[in-house]
């Protein structure tokens, strides 16, 4: 009788413990699906294994959870995907100088723990996310040389941590922030966006100067 009385209770303790680690695995698979990887980069990315910590230019914290995404410079084509808003301890996500297309996903507004944010030297298009200014702990946001259009979000101006902020060669318009963080940037931060209208002053360039479609 004690053996059917343990035994449901036995497997509602195990389906209640967290997967956070298949969470994440899958988040990064779904990278994996999206891209193409000429040079096998990303073989050892296994979804069948327990957890991702093991795979190649992957780092994981103490806990199993992904803290790094070291992908930079490795001839990846393809799309970002939202999974990657799901990777809640990632601080760097290092995706530079690849052959990467498409919108950045709103989704990364979700890593609260970033610090370190490349995506230069693609060809992504579309708006910088305005969720970007989510990340508290953002130190460095390098998105220059894209495709990237529209204005630059004034809600980036909140980022007190960033230090480096560089859209420069891009097709962003409007006119640039000034206030908060972006006190300190120089234009070679701007440079080569032929639709910017130069930097915002106050009560003479309005943000919305100028046509930015």
């Amino acid at each position: 009788m004690a053996i059917w009385i343990l035994f449901p209770l036995f497997v509602v303790v195990i389906a209640s413990v967290p997967s956070t680690a298949n969470l994440e695995g899958d988040a990064l698979y779904a990278l994996r699906r999206s891209v193409k990887d000429p040079d096998n980069i990303l073989q050892s990315w296994d979804p069948t294994l327990v957890d991702p910590c093991t795979w190649f230019h992957v780092t994981c914290d103490s806990d199993n959870r992904v803290t790094r995404l070291d992908l930079g410079n490795t001839k990846l084509s393809g799309y970002l995907v939202p999974e990657l808003g799901k990777l809640e301890r990632l601080q760097y996500l290092e995706l530079y100088m690849n052959k990467l297309e498409g919108a950045i996903p709103d989704e990364l507004g979700g890593l609260k723990s970033l610090v370190s944010l490349d995506f230069y030297h693609n060809n992504l298009t579309g708006p910088i996310p305005s969720s970007l200014s989510k990340l508290s702990n953002l130190r460095f946001l390098r998105l220059n040389s894209n495709g990237l259009t529209g204005r630059i979000p004034r809600e980036l101006t909140k980022l007190g941590n960033l230090k480096i902020f560089d859209v420069s060669n891009n097709d962003l318009c409007g006119t640039i922030p000034t206030s908060g963080s972006f006190s300190k940037f120089t234009e070679e931060s701007f440079t080569n966006n032929p639709r910017l209208e130069g930097p915002e002053l106050m009560g003479f360039v309005r943000y919305d100067a100028g046509g930015c479609n």
